[in-house]
């Protein structure tokens, strides 16, 4: 049984705050000099199909896409993992996300966060990141252990105290992308809005 997620308005707008805040002082927001960067917008493109995958849920279920895009759109948000501290701007983002939950519901859409890194303890870190949180029914978050999947969909940013690049896309039935904004910096996430518009939400 799910209970409601206990981010309120007031508390994603706190953690909005707070966020912009950090990254008014911390240069950590965009990659570190002499870091390698990226040569193209890395990951699958509006128009492409999504490779299939399995994943591992934080409640040990397995997670294929294929079938949840069987049953409607799907919304992958791929997240920084654990790359020393739980990132704050990921907080913020999957905040957003359920602050409208309702919405994704409505227009039939799983959401699935892809928590990566280093397989040892991956699972420990990812249950720290929810931890006295409760998601939704249509909300998963999966681990990528030893980035597995992060690499077949071109997203590891393979530097120091690095992860993935965070990654929004929204895929159809057909595992085609409708959507896809990618940051090759720890901001500049994508906009629940423009999300819920790539799914036909109203």
């Amino acid at each position: 049984m799910t209970t409601p997620f206990p981010f309120t308005a007031a508390r994603v707008a706190v953690a909005a705050a707070l966020v912009a805040a950090t990254l008014a002082g911390c240069t950590a927001a965009a990659p570190l000099p002499g870091q390698p960067q990226p040569k193209a917008a890395p990951g699958p493109k509006v128009g492409e199909e999504a490779k299939d995958f399995e994943l591992t849920a934080i409640g040990g279920e397995t997670v294929k896409l294929s079938k949840l895009t069987d049953a409607g759109p799907v919304v992958l948000v791929v997240l920084r993992g654990y790359p020393g501290y739980q990132c704050p701007l990921c907080t913020a983002q999957v905040g957003g996300l359920l602050g409208k939950a309702d919405e994704f519901k409505k227009a039939g859409t799983q959401v699935v966060l892809v928590y990566p890194g280093p397989a040892d303890k991956l699972k420990e870190k990812a249950a720290e990141f929810v931890k006295g949180k409760d998601y939704p029914a249509h909300f998963t978050l999966v681990t990528d252990p030893d980035y597995a999947f992060t690499n077949a969909y071109g997203l590891r940013w393979d530097a120091r105290s690095e992860t993935a690049y965070p990654s929004t896309f929204a895929l159809d039935s057909k595992r085609k992308v409708t959507f896809a904004k990618v940051s090759t910096t720890h901001g500049d996430r994508s906009k629940v809005d423009d999300v819920l518009k790539a799914v036909g939400a109203r």
